[in-house]
């Protein structure tokens, strides 16, 4: 059985006519491929390997999340450094533009002109934004963001930020930064990514303080991120509890497994079926007005 057929009874087993992911990549080629040389090299530095599974055209990856039945995905780009954010945005626009189910994607970076440039991706129409604080390696609360965060709460609009320490930890990665940022925007609506991994109880903690913190399952929970960042057992029943804030996230097309190994992954903690539905579906359907 190809994987195609094992997503299509996943979804058949839980009812779902279709998948909302919000953390997918895509971005312009050439930062692609830079992305895939660095996990391609990434075994040295969290001592072990990473192979792409999906390292195909843009086209090809595409089509292989519609034929996965994902209806919904996003397009995260991230700058490493300032004065890509705002070059990124625009490739990102054109991309919603020619990928109609693609969620219009957008970042940022702390730099003088952030606040101008976010503006203008709100008013193009983006949906959601990616911060990573890892790969830029800056702080949630640089004062150069102030006016960026203050634009997406009162506009309400999602940021998946990779905040967590892992794959491997950064200047500013981990819950102390965010929790000062929650503190000063408590109406920010934020997507932890990677479910916080590896502090995920102080993440889920955070999701429990604040009603417009999510989290994303990206990664979380397969034999891959179990090896080195096991989601704590004792914590496994607060996803029920916070059932209504955890979306679908895979991190396609940069992931060492297949697409159907994290379904098959949130299927063996799921308390039921309802919350699959709620979470590869529901919850991000009702978030992103879909």
């Amino acid at each position: 059985m190809n994987e195609v057929e094992r997503v299509a009874q996943f979804r058949a087993r839980h009812h779902l006519d279709e998948i909302i992911d919000v953390h997918t990549h895509f971005m312009p080629a050439n930062v692609l491929d830079k992305v895939w040389q660095y996990f391609d090299a990434v075994g040295p530095l969290v001592g072990r390997e990473w192979p792409i599974t999906y390292r195909h055209t843009e086209d090809e990856r595409v089509a292989r999340l519609r034929e996965f039945g994902v209806r919904r995905f996003t397009a995260m780009l991230y700058p490493h450094k300032p004065g890509m954010a705002r070059w990124l945005n625009s490739w990102a626009a054109e991309f919603a533009a020619r990928t109609p189910d693609c969620l219009h994607t957008a970042t940022f970076h702390p730099e003088p002109d952030a606040a101008g440039y976010v503006a203008e991706a709100l008013d193009a129409g983006a949906a959601v934004f990616k911060s990573h604080l890892q790969v830029g390696d800056y702080s949630p609360v640089d004062p150069l963001l102030d006016g960026v965060w203050g634009r997406l709460e009162d506009a309400a609009i999602p940021t998946v930020v990779h905040c967590g320490s892992g794959p491997a930890p950064g200047t500013y990665t981990g819950p102390g930064p965010m929790r000062e940022l929650m503190r000063r925007y408590p109406r920010l609506t934020m997507i932890v990514a990677h479910m916080g991994m590896p502090e995920y109880r102080e993440f889920l903690d955070l999701a429990e303080e604040y009603p417009r913190v999510y989290l994303d399952t990206t990664m979380a929970f397969t034999d891959f991120a179990e090896e080195d960042a096991p989601f704590p057992v004792a914590a496994l029943p607060r996803l029920d509890t916070l059932r209504s804030k955890i979306l679908l996230g895979t991190d396609f097309p940069n992931i060492p497994y297949g697409y159907i190994d994290q379904l098959e992954a949130l299927e063996r903690v799921a308390p039921d079926s309802g919350w699959l539905r709620e979470v590869c579906r529901d919850n991000a359907a009702a978030l992103f007005g879909v």
